[in-house]
C-alpha cells in the first residue's frame, strides 16, 4: 500500500529550510520542551486543569482530586513550579499552589479546546 502522507519525489525549498533552521536555533527550545513534559503527564494535567477552574489548590486538595497521595501530589506540584508553571504560597501548616500566569492558563485551555473541536469535528 502507498503512503499518501508522504512526498512522492525529493524537494527541498532550501530558502523556507533556512529561514526556519535560523528561528528554530535563536529559539529556547530547551524550555519549552520542559513545559510540555510537565504537562504530559496524566496526573499533572488533572492538577493544572483543577488550578485553572479553582484559582487555587492546597496539596491536600490535589491529593484529593487526583486520588493520590499527598506526597505524590506535593512531587506532582513541586514539578510543575520547577518547570515554572505553577507557583505555591504557605499559609500556616498548609500549602497552596496555584498556576503561574495567564500564559499558562492560556496554553492549558488552548489544548482543551482543541481537544474538543476535535472531538466534535470528528478529527
Amino acid at each position: 500500500m502507498k503512503m499518501q502522507d508522504v512526498c512522492e519525489v525529493a524537494c527541498v525549498h532550501s530558502d523556507k529550510v533556512e529561514r526556519a533552521k535560523r528561528k528554530a536555533e535563536q529559539r529556547d527550545t530547551g524550555s519549552a520542551v520542559r513545559i510540555y513534559k510537565a504537562l504530559a503527564d496524566e496526573t499533572r494535567l488533572k492538577i493544572v486543569s483543577a488550578l485553572l477552574d479553582e484559582g487555587e489548590l492546597c496539596v491536600c486538595d490535589a491529593a484529593a482530586i487526583t486520588g493520590t497521595t499527598t506526597a505524590t501530589a506535593s512531587h506532582h506540584l513541586r514539578l510543575l513550579k520547577n518547570s515554572g508553571l505553577a507557583r505555591f504560597r504557605k499559609d500556616g501548616k498548609l500549602v497552596y499552589y496555584s498556576l503561574e500566569d495567564e500564559y499558562v492558563k492560556q496554553l492549558v485551555q488552548l489544548a482543551f479546546f482543541h481537544q474538543e473541536e476535535m472531538n466534535i469535528h470528528g478529527s
